[in-house]
């Protein structure tokens, strides 16, 4: 301890401890690194529990006192066990499970007696270090689960010596170097070893509580827009597009009931197409902009693309299909890390040309909601003169108000009542982009107009990170689309019109950042931004090599050594062969290395053969200065020479300072004493 600090009650220092004890609280203290992560996710009580546990086995092992009884451990089990059930109401699936591993683990520090006690409690160590990754596979898990396994595997070396044998570092680097020689099968098991689905689920990496949703009230996106978290990355094959441009299409929502828009049901009979062109009637012109895309866990089916991608993504593991509306849809939620590539054509028409009885849906507003909107839509009708087949005019009009009529683009806005369009377009006039998209809509719907609302993503950080634009869930948006004859669809986004700067230049309102975050902002934001981006650098990295790595891929490897068309059978012979040559190298290097003479045998061989040539009787199992004796005892005084040089040799091999390898001088000279004194005694 360091001078001046205070000692602890029955605590004699560390380095006055038994090196049991301190084993053993070595191993005490990597379990609860292991077990921490968990207390994210994990009741209350368990961790608690685990932790008085720990707590109670250091405190036998500090004073050395007597373990408690078996029934005493089977009573706390079974307190366990009902808990688990009060929590979860079941013993089975993924949390309960985990929850009775960490209790029981910790437990079984308390039986800590015997060799095979301690073996038991590494593998579950091993075993929860593994159910880490069934909820999270983020790179600073991964490291705190790789500090982990170190520790486990230095208690291992620990607990396979005699006490005090060796040193805790020396097991630690002993640890080390096992597990770097284990690197390479490792690597060549993630590479080769088929992709499968995690055993109770894929983590919820990434999945953020106020992503995009399938419905929109007031208020909901400007949620959106306090989360600063990742929400995808694009790269682009060439220029990107201008960021005014660059719109991300998420959910489209038509039907309104007053409070909160949602989108209309499928048809009846509509059948699932793979090509946009059918199901939306796409037109497109110029030429293609090539992007590939990861996305994060996402809480829909509805995937963000850039519009308008035409054809499908191949997303592996999911099938995806084109929808009326411009959507693209798989066939479940997107609950993990996906990387796919599409074209998305900037200039481009959707929609019917023609008025058809299914855009009615389009222009139905609730009754007895938002009446002054719909006065004052009325009004604005009669003094423009505005006429409903022709919308373009309308729609620009209205830009023009939004422009001109005192309204606020603002994250502030404070919630509106049962007829919000009627306070926010007549009476407040700030709001975010849902308010503006959402009063937008409804103004046109009561001029007789086709519209709707989209909601999605805009624009991203303006400058690329590791190559990729990073675009945020605080990027989420809403805008408005209306339809027209002979065009179909045409966008209309009135947040451009009363804050451009956030549609051409991606600048977004942000809330104000905390005490010590503002602090260290106004010293130096440069650093602040560069070691932000540097981190996410490192974690797409982490994403794109690591957790990315796909059945494709593992394809991709196989054609880059020479497979035409790979297949499962290809990967499941080429892992089993070269394991096989792996497991046959190591059992030839085993037999080699059983078959080497360790050169101190050697020395000690051809000292012995010399000592047996002058009458001295030296077996296999004689140490160095057991011959030393014989020799005296065989040969007297002459023996002396001999004797020194086997007594040097005691003390090169086994001394303190033992020596890495034997002398070959020191052979040379007991040969040359062994010749003189067979010499001197036939002369």
């Amino acid at each position: 301890m360091l001078p001046g600090w205070p000692r602890w009650p029955g605590w004699p220092g560390w380095r006055h401890l038994p090196r049991e004890a301190r084993d053993t609280l070595f191993l005490l203290g990597v379990i609860a690194w292991t077990v921490l992560p968990h207390a994210s996710h994990l009741p209350g009580w368990c961790i608690a529990l685990t932790g008085v546990v720990l707590v109670w086995r250091a405190a036998l092992a500090i004073t050395n006192a007597a373990r408690p009884g078996r029934w005493v451990l089977l009573a706390v089990l079974a307190v366990a066990a009902g808990l688990t059930w009060w929590s979860f109401r079941t013993l089975l699936g993924k949390e309960p499970g985990i929850t009775l591993l960490v209790v029981l683990m910790a437990l079984k520090t308390l039986e800590l007696r015997a060799r095979r006690d301690a073996f038991v409690v590494f593998f579950l160590g091993f075993f929860v270090v593994l159910t880490h990754f069934l909820y999270s596979q983020t790179l600073p898990v991964a490291v705190a689960m790789l500090i982990s396994v170190w520790g486990l595997l230095t208690a291992l070396v620990l607990a396979h010596m005699p006490v005090g044998q060796p040193s805790l570092p020396k097991a630690g680097a002993l640890a080390a170097r096992t597990a770097l020689l284990g690197a390479p099968i490792m690597v060549l098991m993630f590479v080769l070893f088929p992709r499968i689905g995690p055993l109770w689920g894929v983590p919820q990496d990434g999945i953020s509580t106020t992503g995009l949703s399938n419905s929109m009230k007031m208020g909901s996106v400007t949620a959106l827009a306090l989360d600063d978290s990742i929400a995808l990355r694009l790269r682009f094959d060439g220029p990107p597009p201008a960021p005014e441009t660059l719109y991300l299409r998420g959910p489209v929502l038509a039907r309104f009931d007053g409070t909160e828009w949602k989108p209309l049901p499928p048809r009846r009979g509509a059948a699932r197409s793979s090509s946009m062109e059918d199901a939306a009637n796409l037109r497109v012109a110029g030429k293609p902009v090539h992007y590939e895309i990861t996305l994060e866990p996402l809480r829909l089916s509805v995937i963000p693309l850039i519009e308008a991608t035409a054809t499908a993504p191949q997303i592996e593991g999911y099938s995806v299909s084109a929808r009326g509306d411009l959507e693209w849809v798989a066939d479940r939620p997107l609950y993990e890390r996906v990387r796919f590539e599409a074209d998305a054509w900037p200039n481009f028409r959707h929609g019917p040309v023609r008025a058809g009885p299914e855009l009615a849906e389009y222009r139905a507003l609730p009754q007895g909601y938002n009446p002054r909107t719909l006065e004052w839509a009325a009004a604005f009708r009669r003094r423009g003169g505005f006429d409903a087949a022709d919308p373009g005019p309308i729609a620009q009009a209205l830009m023009q108000h939004i422009r001109t009529g005192g309204y606020t683009y603002t994250l502030a806005a404070e919630s509106y009542g049962r007829d919000s369009i009627d306070e926010f377009w007549l009476d407040r006039r700030e709001g975010f982009c849902e308010h503006f998209a959402a009063a937008f809509v409804v103004v046109m719907r009561a001029l007789g107009v086709p519209a709707r609302v989209v909601t999605g993503y805009q624009g991203g950080e303006p400058v690329p990170v590791d190559g990729y634009y990073v675009v945020r869930q605080s990027s989420a948006h809403a805008w408005a689309e209306y339809w027209q004859r002979g065009v179909g669809w045409v966008r209309a986004d009135p947040t451009a019109a009363v804050a451009p700067d956030r549609i051409v230049r991606s600048h977004r309102l942000a809330r104000q950042p905390g005490l010590m975050a503002g602090a260290f902002g106004n010293v130096s934001p440069a650093l602040l931004a560069q070691m932000r981006a540097g981190w996410e650098a490192l974690n797409n990295r982490w994403n794109q090599w690591v957790l990315n790595y796909s059945r494709g891929q593992q394809f991709d490897v196989l054609r880059n050594i020479g497979f035409a068309a790979p297949a499962w059978e290809d990967l499941a012979l080429l892992l089993i062969g070269t394991l096989s040559s792996l497991a046959l190298a190591g059992a030839g290097w085993a037999w080699w290395d059983r078959r080497r003479i360790d050169p101190w045998m050697r020395q000690m061989d051809q000292l012995r053969h010399t000592l047996r040539v002058l009458g001295v009787a030296a077996e296999a199992h004689d140490a160095p200065r057991a011959l030393a004796q014989r020799a005296r005892a065989r040969l007297g005084s002459a023996a002396q020479p001999l004797a020194v040089l086997l007594d040097t040799l005691e003390q090169q091999r086994y001394g303190r300072a033992a020596a890495p390898r034997p002398d070959p001088r020191l052979t040379r000279r007991f040969k040359l004493q062994a010749r003189r004194l067979r010499a001197a005694a036939h002369g």
